[in-house]
């Protein structure tokens, strides 16, 4: 039971942190800070990625998928450019344009 108790306060801390980290990074880049406020914000986003493993981790594995998916959008976008410029290009010689 202690053992759960801890982890949750470790979390809650971790979110906690992540946040003060967040607003201090968005004050620096609002106070013209630029370099520290990047850097603080960077941080930030690497304690929030820390406590949400799973989500990042199911993120991670659906890439190649839709990776995937994307690519076959591609392909088939260049096969309809690739039909539409053989069909124009036939239509000018059809036509006698050069």
């Amino acid at each position: 039971m202690e053992e759960s108790t801890n982890s949750r306060d470790n979390q809650e801390r971790l979110r906690i942190g992540a946040g003060c980290t967040l607003l201090a990074g968005s004050l620096l880049l609002l106070s013209g800070k630029r370099r520290a406020g990047l850097l603080t914000t960077a941080v930030g986003a690497v304690l929030m990625v820390l406590d949400q493993k799973e989500t990042v981790t199911e993120w991670w594995d659906a890439l190649p998928g839709y990776l995937e998916t994307t690519q076959h959008m591609l392909d088939e976008a260049q096969h309809t450019i690739d039909d539409i410029v053989a069909k124009r290009d036939r239509i000018k010689s059809l036509l006698g344009g050069s």
